[in-house]
């Protein structure tokens, strides 16, 4: 059964406690790491969303919901489909969705306005923004955010999630990527022009607007026009009090701000979701609250980041078609590509009609060509489910040829810098490098010399199947 996906992040909240994946925690807890922390126990134990509604020093007004869609159960009801939907109807879903994309429409007013706080009165410590880690530089705004900015040399708006951390009352340190499109806009666009670059914070908004905002889109794209397809109806927008930026009108609190040009600040270091802490405090954008807004009764929204968050499932899913659709604008015979959440999205498995070290090696060049997120792709062929990770497995240790199916590139500038394995001083050149490993048979090999599995769909016969899955059936057996 498939229903509508929720229109808003309290829809959502809604259908998650109705499919028992939400868990409402009535007693105070602590905003300094106690919070946070059964969040992240949540996240690594498979456990449900929290959602706290007595968090200490702040009004009960406040509300705070850890990792939305951090496991594939809230995965699938974000997208309107039962709770226990497989991971492969997950992705199928969103490429399917993908392909459609809404444009948003814009309203004149909306729940994100029901209160509206100046610049000369806002103060970014009355909003309940826990300190996620032990060991992080300062409490951090954007772990699970919606980050408004637009090119200054186009109508181009990009959606992004980016992380912040609070520097003081008025002031955050940000940490966009060069190579990301916010930082893109930033180097190319204001800092030229000595111009500030408005951006907008949204928090708490529907969960598949969240999902664009993570998503691996192309440069020019509007993530508003995925987040309609992905959600099958169009995203209502309302415009900023300090900007003509336009921010989700549904959203709990949004943080509006303009980035400095010229100025930077200390930012970091931060638990990141390779799951570690890599890095250390260094130079980061800094931005000034112009407003913020929020509805009477808001929700902060939290994705305590580390092994398995929110971020892992949804750069699952979003970087898996975006690698896909790479690999088969050039002409690479791929059938299935799976980002497995486990991989701290530094893995990707990629099947493929036809495999061997030309097409491996080719894998690996088309990934890195302008910035390198994933340092490892296994490669196997079609008839191994990139979904059934003991499959992988199998494929690599048995088909990885160890000394002729290692194919490397190594770059400098586009590096992944959260790659927990680099070095400091790759970090700051931003170098490194991608493996393909090769874990299909060689296309040269004849037909009567390529092993089999030994496996029930592979030696077996089509009637010996049959009957053995009707005998399993019988007795009762999933």
């Amino acid at each position: 059964m498939t229903t509508r996906a929720p229109k808003d992040f309290r829809e959502f909240l809604a259908a998650i406690r109705t499919s028992g994946d939400l868990l409402e925690v009535h007693d105070e807890v602590d905003w300094d790491q106690e919070l946070p922390g059964l969040g992240r126990l949540s996240c690594e134990r498979n456990g449900p969303a929290f959602l706290f509604d007595k968090i200490k020093d702040y009004s009960p007004g406040w509300r705070l919901v850890t990792n939305p869609i951090a496991n594939w159960r809230r995965m699938a009801v974000a997208f309107g489909l039962p709770a226990d939907s497989h991971i492969k109807r997950l992705y199928e879903t969103y490429a399917a969705r993908e392909a459609k994309p809404i444009p948003p429409v814009v309203v004149k007013d909306g729940p994100c306005k029901e209160v509206v706080i100046p610049a000369d009165k806002a103060d970014l410590f009355d909003l309940p923004v826990p300190m996620v880690h032990d060991g992080d530089g300062g409490r951090y705004v954007g772990t699970w955010d919606l980050v408004v900015s637009k090119d200054a040399k186009s109508n181009w708006v990009n959606w992004g999630m980016y992380r912040f951390m609070i520097h003081n009352e008025k002031l955050m340190t940000g940490f966009p990527r060069p190579t990301s499109h916010l930082g893109k806009m930033l180097l190319e666009g204001y800092v030229p022009q000595a111009k500030p670059m408005p951006i907008a914070i949204a928090m708490g908004c529907d969960p598949l607007s969240h999902l664009a905002a993570a998503a691996t889109f192309r440069l020019g794209g509007n993530e508003a026009d995925l987040a309609g397809g992905l959600r099958e109806r169009a995203v209502e927008l309302v415009k900023c009090e300090t900007s003509d930026l336009l921010v989700p009108a549904s959203a709990e609190v949004v943080i509006e701000a303009e980035v400095y040009p010229d100025r930077v600040n200390q930012e970091g270091p931060y638990g990141e979701y390779p799951g570690y802490r890599s890095g250390e405090m260094g130079n980061a954008i800094c931005a000034r609250v112009t407003a913020i807004t929020q509805r009477r009764d808001p929700i902060w929204t939290l994705d305590t980041t580390g092994f398995m968050d929110s971020s892992a499932t949804s750069t699952s899913i979003t970087g898996a078609i975006a690698i896909q659709r790479r690999l088969e604008a050039n002409n690479i015979p791929v059938k299935a590509v799976y980002v497995p959440p486990e991989g701290g999205i530094h893995l990707a498995i990629v099947s493929v009609q036809r495999g061997g070290a030309e097409v491996a090696q080719k894998i690996v060049n088309v990934l890195t060509v302008r910035r390198a997120l994933i340092s490892k792709v296994i490669v196997v062929d079609a008839d191994v489910d990139v979904f059934n990770m003991p499959a992988v497995l199998h494929a690599l240790a048995t088909k990885c040829h160890p000394a002729n199916g290692i194919h490397v590139v190594r770059y400098q500038g586009k590096a992944n810098t959260l790659t927990p394995a680099y070095t400091q001083a790759e970090r700051q050149t931003r170098s490194g490098a991608s493996v393909a490993l090769d874990s299909t048979w060689p296309p040269e090999w004849p037909a009567d010399e390529t092993p089999v599995r030994a496996t029930l769909d592979s030696m077996y016969s089509p009637d010996v199947q049959k009957r053995v899955l009707a005998r399993w059936n019988g007795l009762g057996l999933a």
